[in-house]
């Protein structure tokens, strides 16, 4: 599937979500950038499906940071990951987005920035295009 494709992947249950979601981010000063705390609601059944990752990027689609998920959260949703620091201005505007293992992105975003906060927002349709291959990666999955 493509790491964009808004197409739903057959569950197995009467849940129709095949994307993680953003449903909050917090940012906070962390030396000369800022650190992000990002509320995640996945359908992770364990490691063949699974959020493996959220990541920041700035308004031309470039990767400011990646907080790799390294385990499943099956039982822990929504779920908060901090990661960071990422070197942003305070007045910076940046997307915040999630990644699932198995269908790629196609979930809820954030954009937003320090000073003026984070909403959830419409992600503009093939923007970011290739960084699903972009390091850092996940090196595997414990549970």
């Amino acid at each position: 599937m493509s790491e964009n494709s808004n197409n739903p992947i057959d569950l197995g249950d009467e849940t129709s979500q095949a994307f993680a979601d953003v449903v909050n981010v917090e940012a906070r000063v962390s030396g000369t950038g800022y650190s992000f705390t990002v509320t995640l609601s996945s359908p992770d059944t364990g490691c063949e499906q699974y959020a493996d990752w959220w990541e920041v990027l700035d308004t031309d689609g470039s990767l400011i940071y990646r907080r790799i998920l390294a385990h499943s959260h099956v039982n822990e949703q929504p779920f908060a990951r901090s990661g960071g620091p990422a070197n942003i201005a305070a007045e910076q505007e940046v997307w915040v987005r999630a990644h699932m293992n198995n269908s790629g992105y196609g979930g809820k975003a954030y954009f937003g920035s320090f000073n003026d906060g984070f909403e959830e927002n419409d992600f503009p349709e093939n923007f970011g295009e290739g960084l699903a291959s972009q390091a850092p990666l996940p090196s595997g999955c414990a549970f």
